[in-house]
């Protein structure tokens, strides 16, 4: 008896499974509010494990009788929560007509009692949606399964909130708009520009990722904290709420200014002036400003007013506008802003003759859940000269690069997960920034060379020929492996094979004849 094949079973990603349970909700609450629903119960988990973990550190310790004392959590940056805000009160009522008052009520208690969460957690919000109470319960099964603290380098709220924004922004037209930015790419961002000291600016923050990874690279490298202060703007409230508790859950202190607004429109920041600028701005984003606003703003000056049609350029400059003496921007653009015309093309060529342009790398493509549209990271140095930085016990000096330029193509770089989404591994990463910073320092430990399909350094002059292009492909050398090919050798292989392929299926054909011969069939030949 055969045996039969075993097929193995798909694993869901946490985000698939949380999907699956918030759509049951379908009927009672609109697609849209998903992601709030799931990432305010998210918040809940993540906080209680998070006590939790620390209440059994101070058992641990001999401290029992410390258990209720507020002190003992606050200097761990962890909220203490009150019987009724626990995840355990609120999965053993589960089952409680009042369910959705008592999360509320949780939530609520939570933000009273930590001024850090102030305007951050919705008020009423599950008693107001009117959720059927067996569909609630049953999302609040689900997620009592997810371990939240197991992977500490993960943001969870940023990955949930940007998985579930996809699987409705392109319905209601905000495809492009709205995007987490990985977490591989925020990683890179930090290795490449270093932030370990000064203040870091987010001009569109959205749910506060990039400050949860930033800080997470000062800590992996032994920097102090304290020593970094963050700044950021988000244009939409509940994304603010977002944020703020993104980075109240992990004790992340910053000013997102005094409310949701358009950064162009209303600069919540107006005289910050940043050591560095980590962002991931809306690609492409079309009618941010009237044509008559905005002509005489002090952001573009000494450059051309950037087209209405357009923000990509405005978002540059409004960067460029709020980098320190020394300071230095990480940012995502979509590919277009590498080669544009017009208006672009001008400001393109003044940054690139001011010598702010110091490194433009290409990704790879399918790196976000919501887009799979070509993206670039754009390095912008406001002191490119020779230099002598400070790195904790890390003392690195800076070659003169003023007049030159690194590009970078990673299009075939990165791995796969999720099926069809494309990450940078920690090799990667290492690899890439090594490159970046032996091509800037005068250190003697790695010695950079032009890389074939990798890097180049192209002067300034090299890209004026090019027409200001930033396109790394105008400058990295890409091998011509056609050229090597022998072809009367490969066409007289390529004759030999085919010639024995119809050799044996003639033989193939007579074999089958004979057979039906010895049956007492002819085949015709």
């Amino acid at each position: 008896m055969a045996k039969k094949k075993a097929t193995k079973k798909k694993t869901k990603s946490f985000e698939e499974t949380l999907w699956d349970s918030a759509n049951k909700l379908r009927g009672s609450v609109e697609p849209a509010e998903y992601k709030h629903v799931v990432l305010s119960l998210i918040f809940l988990k993540f906080s209680s494990d998070k006590f939790e973990e620390r209440r059994q550190e101070i058992i641990d310790e001999g401290k029992e009788q410390f258990v209720d004392m507020v002190e003992f959590y606050t200097m761990k940056n962890v909220f203490y929560l009150a019987e009724e805000s626990r995840w355990s009160y609120i999965q053993a009522n589960a089952k409680q007509d009042d369910l959705a008052l008592k999360i509320d009520t949780a939530l609520h208690t939570i933000e009273k009692n930590n001024k850090s969460l102030a305007g951050a957690l919705p008020d009423n919000y599950f008693s107001r949606l009117d959720l059927d109470r067996s569909k609630l319960a049953a999302l609040i099964d689900t997620i009592s399964n997810i371990n939240t603290l197991a992977d500490k380098s993960q943001d969870v709220v940023g990955r949930v909130y940007e998985y579930f924004l996809s699987k409705f922004a392109l319905a209601e037209g905000k495809g492009k708009g709205e995007f987490y930015t990985p977490k591989s790419i925020v990683n890179l961002i930090a290795e490449l520009i270093e932030p370990y000291k000064g203040k870091i600016y987010d001009p569109c923050c959205g749910s506060g990722g990039m400050f949860v990874q930033s800080v997470k690279f000062v800590e992996s490298h032994r920097g102090n904290t304290r020593n970094v202060s963050i700044y950021g703007q988000e244009g939409t409230t509940t994304t603010m709420k977002l944020a703020k508790m993104n980075l109240a859950i992990r004790g992340i202190s910053a000013n997102l200014g005094v409310k949701a607004d358009d950064t162009f429109a209303s600069d919540q920041h107006p005289d910050l002036k940043a050591d560095y600028i980590m962002a991931n701005p809306p690609f492409n984003l079309k009618a941010w400003r009237a044509a008559d606003e905005l002509v005489d703003d002090p952001r573009w000056a000494g450059y051309e007013v950037p087209s209405t049609g357009n923000a990509n350029y405005a978002w540059i400059l409004h960067m460029v506008s709020k980098l320190s003496v020394n300071g230095v921007a990480g940012f995502i653009l979509a590919n277009g802003a590498l080669s544009g015309d017009g208006q672009e093309k001008a400001i393109r060529k003044k940054l690139i003759e001011n010598r702010l342009v110091e490194a433009v790398i290409t990704l790879p493509r399918n790196m976000f859940y919501t887009t799979d549209i070509g993206v670039t990271l754009w390095i912008l140095n406001r002191n490119k000269r020779e230099r002598t930085v400070s790195l904790n016990s890390d003392e690195r000096r800076y070659r003169d690069r003023e007049n030159e330029v690194l590009f970078m193509d990673l299009r075939q770089w990165g791995s796969a997960y999720e099926k069809r989404f494309i990450q940078l591994t920690p090799e990667d990463i290492a690899k890439i920034t090594t490159t970046f910073h032996a091509w800037q320092s005068l250190d003697g430990k790695h010695a950079y060379a032009d890389v074939p399909e990798y890097c180049e350094s192209a002067t300034i002059t090299e890209i004026k020929e090019n027409g200001y292009s930033l396109e790394p492909s105008a400058y990295v050398e890409f091998m011509d492996r056609d050229s090597q090919i022998d072809y009367r050798a490969e066409m007289a292989r390529l004759q030999t094979t085919f010639a024995r392929l119809l050799e044996e299926e003639e033989q193939s054909q007579q074999e089958l004849r004979n057979a039906f011969n010895g049956l007492g069939y002819e085949l015709a030949p």
